[in-house]
């Protein structure tokens, strides 16, 4: 990515640098929006972050759980890590995440290559 001019032109040398805690971020809300989502992160992520909301530090690596991100340039690829309602179909929350997740992150002018959805757990059961 290239920063612009006051003319809308990119400026020769400039650049313009996409943290990969950006994006999961922007993944994180993405993902959560979605209906089926009861939880990010794998087993050891949740387990930690409940152990820190009981010394505390309740926002401590929310922002990102679950969600790990790859930027190259504009390009991203995601990895989501999810825990699904009781009840809901696999395919179609997984689906919507990957909907969810791509039309956030294009709304930031970043190109997704890909959003890997794992779901590592089933909330209720």
């Amino acid at each position: 990515m290239s920063d612009t001019g006051t003319t809308g032109e990119p400026v020769v040398g400039d650049t313009t640098t996409v943290a990969n805690e950006v994006v999961e971020k922007i993944a994180v809300a993405a993902a959560r929006s979605v209906p089926g989502v009861a939880d990010l992160g794998g087993d050891v992520a949740r387990f930690f972050n409940t152990m820190l909301d009981k010394v505390g530090l309740d926002s401590v690596g929310d922002g990102s759980r679950g969600v790990a991100a790859r930027v190259e340039g504009a390009d991203v690829t995601v990895d989501v890590v999810l825990v699904l309602e009781a009840g809901r179909v696999v395919a179609e929350v997984t689906a919507e995440v990957q909907t969810k997740v791509t039309e956030a992150l294009t709304g930031y002018g970043l190109n997704v290559l890909a959003v890997h959805v794992k779901v590592d757990d089933i909330s209720g059961v």
